[in-house]
């Protein structure tokens, strides 16, 4: 008879209280997050298809700055490449944080997620490719429905009040911060134009500045902020897209606790973290998002665009969607399925794969990097990036609304398998199910 496998090699089983808690807290800051993108996003396409809408559209493509810095940008790209920047940094710190001391750190709880991200991205990838074979100016958008938004995602959840498990929810986590790591390389090696060397190797100047302050603990903002703000000017100007530069802070904060006096007791990570989660979900992606996701859907007499009726005609729109709801769900739910079946690794007993396949559509939901990476690829006066957005907008939410679908048929079992793991009988504070390891 053969042994089952390690638990080590086992998916989705209890972390420790401490990550338990982190991840909580880190699903509540973007459910709420989640929430205010969606209604940016509303505000955004009514006000992009109501009387008013030349209104909208001169808002967004308002410019101000100074052009010698290469920084004259619009409204719209100063939320795509400024704000978002924000973004990137927390991801960057998310994605350190599980490499040296989250879930990623063990190779053997390491694979299946990280492989069901990379399927996650080849398949959809390949999707939409297939719809744009022979057209070589469409090709360019292979990468759009490769993102799953989390914050989108978890306000889904959210809203379709389901109880997943706690170790599922770290999955999703998980999923979301190697998918993020894949994007942050698809857009600096294939969306970055006009390299400026000279300027990339000076931006090594304030982020080498930046890093030896973040390693000896220093957390002061006037300090640290205008070091960040010209590591970030730099490498826009470099031709390098301005998000990479939060990637590569992010990177330098030290996740550990080094007990040093001045440092608070969380790290410096978590604690630069908890600073700015808030803005980033309340402000910046929402921002952003309203930004990005204004497109006229219902057409206008005289005008290039008609509406939906155009994005149906065309491949870049037909693949988009094609790919958030079909290839995701098959990239994340076929590999997880290929990788337990072929290597020791396997799923805990307390998840089911109807579970899975829940969680495999909900990865469909692409919006904050599927409308970065639209833009960067069409730029901003083609057609394709209006099709495009129509195409991320109805591949997320028929993705949401077939999730919604599986994920409701099984919240009664969630909530029961939550309630177990939350049972504290004997009031030390920390739950039984953590108590007994």
């Amino acid at each position: 008879m053969s042994k089952l496998p390690a638990p080590s090699n086992r998916l989705f089983t209890r972390s420790s209280y401490p990550e338990y808690r982190r991840i909580l807290a880190i699903l509540r800051t973007e459910t709420v997050g989640g929430a205010l993108l969606l209604a940016a996003t509303v505000a955004a396409l009514v006000w992009a298809n109501s009387p008013a809408a030349d209104g909208y559209f001169a808002l967004r493509d308002l410019g101000f700055g100074y052009a010698p810095w290469h920084l004259d940008l619009s409204l719209g790209h100063w939320a795509s490449d400024g704000l978002l920047a924000v973004f990137f940094f927390l991801a960057g710190l998310e994605l350190k944080r599980e490499f040296v001391a989250g879930e990623l750190r063990k190779p053997a709880r390491a694979v299946v997620p990280v492989a069901a991200a990379v399927g996650g991205v080849a398949v959809p990838a390949l999707i939409y490719v297939l719809f744009n074979l022979g057209n070589r100016d469409t090709l360019t958008g292979w990468a759009i429905p490769t993102a799953t938004d989390i914050a989108f995602a978890l306000a889904v959840l959210a809203v379709i009040n389901t109880h997943l498990p706690a170790a599922l929810r770290t999955f999703l986590l998980t999923l979301a911060v190697v998918d993020d790591l894949i994007a942050i390389g698809i857009i600096a090696f294939f969306y970055s134009s006009g390299l400026q060397p000279l300027l990339l190797l000076a931006a090594l100047v304030p982020l080498g500045l930046f890093t030896v302050l973040v390693q000896k603990r220093v957390r002061t903002w006037y300090v640290l902020l205008p070091l960040a703000l010209a590591t970030w000017g730099l490498v826009h100007a470099s031709g390098i897209h301005a998000t990479v530069a939060g990637v590569l802070l992010g990177f330098a904060v030290p996740v550990s606790a080094s007990g040093r006096k001045n440092e608070p007791a969380e790290g410096l990570a978590e604690y630069l973290e908890h600073r700015l989660r808030p803005f980033s979900a309340g402000f910046a992606v929402p921002v952003f998002a309203f930004f990005s996701a204004g497109v006229t859907l219902l057409g206008f007499d005289g005008g290039a665009f008609d509406g939906v009726g155009a994005a149906l005609r065309d491949p870049v729109a037909l693949g988009i969607a094609a790919a958030l709801v079909v290839g995701k769900a098959v990239g994340v739910f076929g590999t997880t399925f290929l990788v337990t079946k072929t290597t020791r690794a396997s799923l805990d007993s307390s998840i089911a794969w109807i579970d899975l396949f829940g969680l495999a559509l909900l990865a469909g939901i692409g919006f904050t990097v599927s409308l970065l990476i639209g833009e960067l690829s069409f730029g901003p006066a083609s057609p394709h990036t209006d099709h495009a957005k129509v195409a991320i907008l109805a591949g997320s939410l028929v993705s949401a609304l077939l999730a919604a679908v599986v994920l409701k048929a099984r919240n009664r079992r969630y909530r029961a398998v939550q309630a177990d793991e939350e049972r504290d009988d004997d009031g030390d504070g920390v739950p039984d199910l953590f108590a007994r390891d």
